[in-house]
Order: structure tokens, then C-alpha cells, then sequence
């Protein structure tokens, strides 16, 4: 079991940028592939982030490639996304997710995501 818990969120203007947080608390952070996914009002959840368990494999949805970047820091238990140049559209809330031991060591799918946090909204205003 592990719980994860995010930070971070706010009301930002076009172009600022963000940094998130996630505490995970419970069993070995490091046995567990990370994710970020977010939701906008009225959309499905989508893929945002995701990294391997030392953070040497990354993946980033096209809409984010090049402004957001997701690290982790084993030593910690937290799990980052850097998110620059942000957009209107970047607005959503944004859960935090970690794998599970033996399972996918990364992924963009959220089926492969057992714990989940309880988000942290992000606004961005133009």
C-alpha cells in the first residue's frame, strides 16, 4: 500500500510556469513506476507524465512534450512535474499515480496505476 499525496496547484497567468509535488508514504517508493494524468471539466482523464522508478525512462504526452518535465527523488519519496510555458488548456486537475511491485515499470495507461492521490487543481488563466 502506498499513499500519495500532491501539492503545488494554483491560479497562473498564460506562459508562468508550475512545479507539483508528490509525498508517497507506505511501502519502498522506489518499487514503483510514477505517473501524472490530469482531468478537465467535462473530459476524460488523459495521460500527462510518467517515469520509470530511478527516472532514467520517461514519457510525455505530445501536448506537454518540451514544456513539462516529471523527476523523482528516491531519497525523498517525492515524484515532480515541472510545468513551463503553461497554456489555458493545461488547466485540469492533476492526480499523481504509482504502479504496483511486479507490475508495468511505466506506462500511459491508467489501468496500470493502482494508487492515485486526490489531485491538485491547476488554473491557467489568459
Amino acid at each position: 500500500q502506498v499513499q500519495l499525496v500532491e501539492s503545488g496547484g494554483g491560479l497562473v497567468q498564460v506562459g508562468d510556469s508550475l512545479r507539483l509535488s508528490c509525498a508517497a508514504s507506505g511501502r519502498t517508493f522506489n518499487d514503483y513506476g510514477m505517473g501524472w494524468f490530469r482531468q478537465a471539466p467535462g473530459k476524460e482523464r488523459e495521460f500527462v507524465s510518467a517515469l520509470n522508478w530511478n527516472g532514467g525512462r520517461t514519457y510525455y504526452a505530445d501536448s506537454v512534450k518540451g514544456r513539462f518535465t516529471i523527476s523523482r527523488d528516491n531519497a525523498k519519496n517525492t515524484v515532480n512535474l515541472q510545468m513551463n510555458s503553461l497554456k489555458p488548456e493545461d488547466t485540469a486537475i492533476y492526480y499523481c499515480a504509482a504502479t504496483f511491485p511486479g507490475g508495468p515499470t511505466i506506462s500511459l495507461r491508467d489501468y496500470d496505476y493502482s494508487y492515485w492521490g486526490q489531485g491538485t487543481q491547476v488554473t491557467v488563466s489568459s
